[in-house]
Formats: structure tokens, C-alpha cells, sequence
């Protein structure tokens, strides 16, 4: 009897079978560790993702191919084997949609801290990267190329972006608007050639003989002094 109570007081002082000691005499001071998520929610998620990048790669193939006005939901859905319902779920509208298909993040370096006459060739190099490895840059040309909306949303992509970089190198402030709009038409052109029509001397030119080429051209436009028309006063080839 005596050693049956014995235990049950030992038993009791250390916490077994209520699990809620925590070896110290305190009870409940430790949280509970949170259960991983089961495995019918992570494949439930996986299925969501899956199913976004349906849509999106379908409405980039269709904005390019019938352009933003013509382009519809219903479309996109077929192109995506889903019900248009699930496009209205993830994205809500047209503009929605349109808005995530495009949306670009253009992974700019920061060339402030190269060497000046370095900066060309970085950013033709790091364009070429980014053309190459991101299929979304190409559907965002096809897209401008085809529709107001797509030229519109380019237009705001290379301004936003390429503008501070122009910013953080260039000799005067009040021609950074046009120098960036000059870098653009350079980097836009390759694009267009060598992965939207594909002419077969741009395609074919490996990546360092076209940093070759571009890198100068894109730090004169960045760096160079500006050359101005000869008449013109504060401009290199004004008349003594």
C-alpha cells in the first residue's frame, strides 16, 4: 500500500501522464510546435501554382497573338484547359490579368558602383541574361509589338527602370530622359531582331560578340558628352 502511494506521489511531483510539465515544476510555459502542413494542403497549393502559371503563359500566347483589345478571358481559359471562372478567381479581370502577365522586374545592376567606362557592357551583358533566361520579357515585346496596352506597359517598364539608371551615370541631369530612351531603342531592337523575328545574323551571334558590339554604344549614350547640333550654344562644335 505504502509503496503503491509512494509512486503515485512520485509520479505526480514529476508530470507524467498529464504532459504539461516542463521538468522544472511549471506548467505549461512551453508553446506547442506547430504541425507541418498535411499533405492534402501542399498539394492543394501546388495545384494553385500550377494553375497561375497556366493562365499566365496562356494570356501572354494570347495578348500577343490577338492583342489586348481582342484578346478574351474565355480564350485564355480554353488556351489554359481550366474554366474561365478560375481566371476570374486568381486575377478578377481583364486588367488584372494583363497587369500579372507582364509585370517585369528588368533586375538592373547598380552601375554606380563599376567603373565608368565599364557600365555599356555590364548593362548589354546583363540584358542579354535576362532575355535569354526570361521568357516573359520576349511575350512582353510580342505583346507591344501587337497592342497599344502591351506598348503602353513597355513604355512604363523601361521608364521606371532604365531611367535611374541613366540617372546614377549620366553627365547631366536634364538629358538623363533622353539617354535612357536612347538605351531602350538600342536594347529593344536587339530584342526584337534576335528573339521576336529571329533574323538569322542577330540570332546566331554568340552573347560576347554582341556585348562587343552594343557595350560601346550603349556607354556613349550613357557617358558620352553630348554632341549637339553645331549652332547651338554650351555644345561641343559650336564655331569659335
Amino acid at each position: 500500500m505504502h509503496a503503491s502511494d509512494s509512486d503515485t506521489d512520485r509520479e505526480s511531483r514529476s508530470g507524467s501522464g498529464d504532459g504539461n510539465s516542463n521538468g522544472n515544476g511549471d506548467s505549461g510555459a512551453s508553446a506547442p510546435v506547430p504541425a507541418p502542413a498535411p499533405p492534402r494542403t501542399r498539394a492543394a497549393a501546388r495545384r494553385s501554382d500550377s494553375t497561375r502559371a497556366a493562365i499566365l503563359h496562356a494570356a501572354r500566347e494570347r495578348f500577343a497573338s490577338d492583342g489586348y483589345e481582342r484578346a478574351t478571358i474565355r480564350a485564355i481559359a480554353r488556351d489554359a484547359k481550366i474554366d474561365p471562372s478560375m481566371v476570374m478567381r486568381y486575377y478578377g479581370t481583364k486588367e488584372g490579368l494583363f497587369a500579372a502577365a507582364v509585370a517585369i522586374d528588368l533586375e538592373l545592376p547598380d552601375l554606380s558602383a563599376l567603373p565608368r567606362h565599364e557600365v555599356g557592357q555590364a548593362l548589354a551583358r546583363h540584358f542579354l541574361a535576362m532575355w535569354e533566361e526570361n521568357e516573359v520579357l520576349t511575350a512582353l515585346l510580342r505583346v507591344a509589338a501587337t497592342s497599344r496596352a502591351g506598348a503602353e506597359r513597355t513604355q512604363d517598364i523601361f521608364r521606371d527602370q532604365v531611367l535611374p539608371v541613366a540617372r546614377q551615370v549620366c553627365p547631366d541631369p536634364e538629358q538623363v530622359p533622353a539617354r535612357a530612351a536612347l538605351v531602350s531603342s538600342q536594347l529593344l531592337g536587339l530584342a526584337l531582331t534576335r528573339y521576336v523575328l529571329c533574323f538569322p545574323p542577330a540570332a546566331e551571334l554568340a552573347r560576347e560578340e554582341i556585348v562587343a558590339w552594343l557595350g560601346p554604344t550603349l556607354q556613349r549614350y550613357l557617358t558620352a558628352p553630348h554632341p549637339g547640333p553645331p549652332d547651338r550654344p554650351g555644345r561641343p562644335g559650336r564655331p569659335g
